[in-house]
């Protein structure tokens, strides 16, 4: 009798023991399956995220191209630098904080008024011969 005793409890702590590691198994392939899909959604956004980089690369290699020049009246070269070069210059001469958008708004205007002011240029806002004159030498290199 002692021995079916015996043999019962070892045969039922081995069932036991065999269902806890069928629920651990189906744990970690639980586990396995949701990295599976955390990978797959990662590899859908490659696409989109690369893209954006390659959009940032071209503005901010778009941020150093040269002004645009013309001719004016007397056949003078006229230069007209663009919103990215004007942003740039102003960046790296440490009077603009935004993002080289190429889109002239409030917080451009006011950071061309300082680079004026403390240039002892005329303070209107916009960039002209003289103010564009000053800022050019600053496109390319970093000062503050």
């Amino acid at each position: 009798m002692a021995k079916r005793v015996l043999l019962l409890g070892v045969a039922a702590f081995f069932v036991i023991s065999l269902s806890g590691c069928s629920t651990a198994s189906k744990k970690k392939d639980l586990e396995m399956q949701g990295l599976r899909n955390q990978v797959s959604a990662l590899e859908a956004q490659s696409p989109a995220k690369t893209e954006e980089i390659s959009s940032t690369e071209e503005v901010s290699a778009k941020s150093t191209e040269a002004p645009v020049e013309s001719l004016d009246k007397t056949g003078e070269s006229k230069e007209r630098p663009s919103a990215r070069q004007i942003q740039a210059a102003l960046k790296n001469a440490g009077y603009y904080e935004g993002v080289i958008d190429g889109k002239i708004g409030k917080k451009t205007r006011q950071s061309i008024k300082d680079f004026q002011k403390a240039n002892n240029l005329s303070v209107d806002g916009k960039v002209g011969k003289k103010t564009w004159a000053a800022l050019r030498e600053y496109l390319q290199k970093k000062v503050k």
